[in-house]
């Protein structure tokens, strides 16, 4: 077995299948969407022939939406997924979210969410996509001033609870919408059991080879209901030790498409790492720091035949890149050289105006 091969395939970034960005966020289950700009690189290079203009088509119309989920952090879900994962990630979520406003010093009674919550939701359904300011403006007319850092918890609790979601996509600035209008009204009823075991397929089948830890890393979860998960889908899942590992993969796992010589543009928080607990199978401990700090930062990265080999940054109408591992070459620069010819393309339909602000832009935390 060959896990590094195994995962540019099933992870789409080599020899991919899907056309649209609905269909590659159906495939991942979620993806990491913490810098609201390059997101859409993380789908749309994951597409057959990458567009900005189809991600911006998918997301406005709601068959893809971004919200705070799993771990308490950003990510990309399906429409018909949405419902689904939140039935079985939100309590943890919430739990997280909770920890870290204790950790801050930071209380909110239950009097000030249903107050708050009740007009931010209001707000959102006034305008169909509201921003953050339209929450702050809001609630300074019921003479209600709360600080941002105290208003991004209680938009975070309201996506938890399913009163909010992603509006329209915005050239750098999250936007919010009311989950109802969006996606559709809560199904009457959800089995839990079903849809840990949809959460657990979709993150087999497009992260294999995985491990438990890994699962339990990206999900958020507790072992025990990943093991549940597993056992759940246990028809379509099997595992296999490889040096010291135990990995699991489906029954449909993509072993042909790999071809040596591919370099990739990596977004920062892409699945490719921050998908797994472990990540020194494609990243080299003495170069981790290059590619996250210990505060959960992630940079942009190059993947050489899926090993971790150095950092990009795109300016406007050029691009700067780092190697760190491997040797120069002409093949390795001509396919540097085509990535950043696919990258271009792929934004090319964005206006120039919103261009020079798009293309810099390198992770930075939540993206706000």
């Amino acid at each position: 077995m060959n896990p590094i091969s195994l995962r540019l395939l099933n992870q789409q970034l080599v020899a991919p299948q899907y056309d649209t960005p609905t269909e590659v966020v159906s495939h991942m289950g979620a993806i990491q969407a913490q810098e609201y700009r390059m997101m859409r690189w993380a789908v749309g290079m994951r597409t057959r022939k990458p567009s900005s203009k189809a991600f911006k088509e998918a997301f406005d119309s709601g068959e893809i939406v971004r919200l705070h989920l799993m771990r308490g952090t950003w990510q990309l879900v399906t429409a018909q997924d949405y419902w689904y994962f939140l039935e079985i990630c939100a309590p943890r979520a919430i739990a997280v979210t909770k920890g870290w406003m204790s950790s801050n010093r930071i209380t909110i009674p239950d009097d000030e969410i249903t107050l708050v919550r009740d007009i931010i939701t209001q707000t959102a359904a006034d305008k169909g996509s509201a921003t953050k300011e339209d929450f702050t403006d809001a609630l300074a007319r019921e003479n209600i001033l709360i600080d941002d850092h105290r208003l991004s918890y209680h938009i975070r609790l309201c996506e938890m609870t399913g009163q909010l979601c992603s509006g329209k996509l915005l050239p750098m600035k999250a936007t919010y919408s009311l989950t109802a209008n969006k996606v559709g009204p809560r199904p009457f009823h959800i089995d839990p059991d079903e849809a840990l075991s949809r959460l657990t397929r979709k993150y087999f089948q497009s992260h294999q080879p995985a491990t438990l830890e890994d699962f339990v890393w990206w999900s958020g979860l507790g072992i025990g209901d990943c093991r549940k998960g597993i056992e759940l889908a246990s028809s379509t899942i099997y595992s296999e030790e490889w040096r010291g590992y135990r990995f699991y993969l489906t029954d449909k796992c993509r072993i042909h498409g790999f071809r040596k010589g591919k370099y990739l543009f990596i977004p920062p928080y892409d699945e490719y790492l921050i998908g797994y607990k472990s990540r020194d199978i494609v990243l080299s401990p003495e170069h981790k720091h290059k590619a996250h700090n210990n505060n959960g930062v992630f940079y942009p990265v190059i993947a050489g035949d899926g090993i971790i080999c150095g950092n990009w940054r795109p300016y406007e109408n050029d691009i700067s890149t780092m190697m760190f591992e491997g040797q120069e070459c002409h093949e390795r620069q001509k396919s540097i050289d085509l990535e950043w010819e696919r990258y271009k393309n792929f934004l090319r339909i964005i206006s120039k105006v919103q261009k020079s602000k798009f293309i810099p832009a390198i992770a930075k935390g939540s993206g706000e």
